[in-house]
């Protein structure tokens, strides 16, 4: 015996009185537009547990019209893939650490200037201003949209598998992993080690196997993907700053309504700047925690850096690969660097 049709379904509810319908099952509704972001970090980094508070906060505001689906820790691939799988429109958000978005767009590793920034106030002033005013220009010419606020990725901070970095000269030879970015192996190669470029996701391997000894990124990153199982010490350098910029394809950004759009943005920006305050939160408390964990730490001599990249000529290399406009503004929030 087959069941009633839908139009005979659909009739019998209209006519039902509303009383009759309290308490019958909802039926989900589908979202009008479905939005697909890909991240390399896992669900426990506050960038998904903010990212998600954004996707939830424009399900809300949207009365549901807007779906913004996550897939984290390299779901779907790799750094290289997600840049390549936004650019075509296969995902419609991607946060591509500045290192890797510079792989694209050469001026967005500008904040990735060896020892350029001396704290988070000198961050913000840049890229919350004519720094990162200028690099979201350039973005926007490859067909990306990048949004106004740009989300902390921290210190970047050097482990290794052997002998603890304090100076410039224990970096001589060291096998480093680093990002594919040819700002980090322009500098490490100017303080004398032997960048590797691998992708975020052979890191952990990488270490285990000794293809490197040694690799940088903000401690929340050496936290969460365990690396400290496979390194040693922890030099505190905060040798680079490095964010996230939260891109869009440009074709489906544009072809978003009005309405859509500043609910979209305003969502991510504010998660933006909550996820900086906790990382800055998350900073305070996770050296203990790694070190509990047995990575060792040790300050470094920051000044003996500056000058190994001064006198080999880093900082006038990249003053005329960025440009003089790029170059000055950067120079106006943190000081004369060449």
């Amino acid at each position: 015996m087959t069941g009633p049709s839908r139009r005979t379904l659909i009739k019998g509810l209209a006519a039902a009185p509303a009383a009759s319908l309290i308490g019958m099952p909802m039926i989900a509704r589908a979202a009008e537009i479905e939005l697909k972001y890909g991240n390399n970090l896992p669900l426990s980094h506050p960038l998904n547990i903010r990212a998600q508070q954004a996707a939830d906060r424009v399900a809300r505001e949207t009365n549901g019209r807007v779906e913004i689906k996550i897939f984290p820790n390299n779901q779907l691939g790799g750094d290289t893939d997600m840049l390549s799988q936004v650019r075509n429109g296969g995902i419609t958000f991607f946060t591509p650490s500045a290192l890797v978005i510079a792989t694209l767009v050469p001026v967005a590793a500008i904040n990735a200037v060896g020892f350029a920034f001396a704290d988070y106030d000198q961050v913000w002033k840049a890229m919350d201003g004519p720094v990162g005013a200028h690099v979201r220009a350039a973005i926007e010419k490859v067909n990306l949209y990048a949004f106004e606020k740009m989300w902390d990725n921290g210190f970047r901070q050097m482990t290794t598998s052997g002998k603890a970095i304090e100076q410039a000269a224990d970096m001589a030879s060291l096998k480093i992993r680093v990002p594919v970015s040819p700002l980090s192996i322009s500098m490490f190669k100017a303080l004398g080690a032997a960048p590797a470029s691998l992708q975020f996701s052979e890191v952990y391997s990488a270490l285990q196997t000794k293809v490197v000894d040694a690799q940088e990124n903000p401690l929340p990153i050496i936290q969460v993907a365990k690396l400290y199982e496979v390194q040693k010490s922890c030099a505190v350098s905060n040798h680079i700053w490095d964010g996230f910029w939260f891109i869009a394809n440009g074709r489906a950004w544009r072809g978003l309504p009005p309405d859509i759009q500043k609910i979209v943005a305003s969502a991510i920006n504010d998660a933006g700047v909550a996820q900086r305050g906790d990382i800055k939160s998350l900073n305070e408390t996770v050296q203990a925690d790694l070190q509990s964990k047995g990575l060792a730490f040790n300050k470094t001599n920051p000044e003996s850096f500056r000058a190994k990249l001064r006198d080999g000529g880093f900082y006038k290399e990249w003053q005329e690969r960025f440009g003089a406009e790029a170059w000055g503004l950067l120079e106006g929030a943190v000081g004369k660097l060449a």
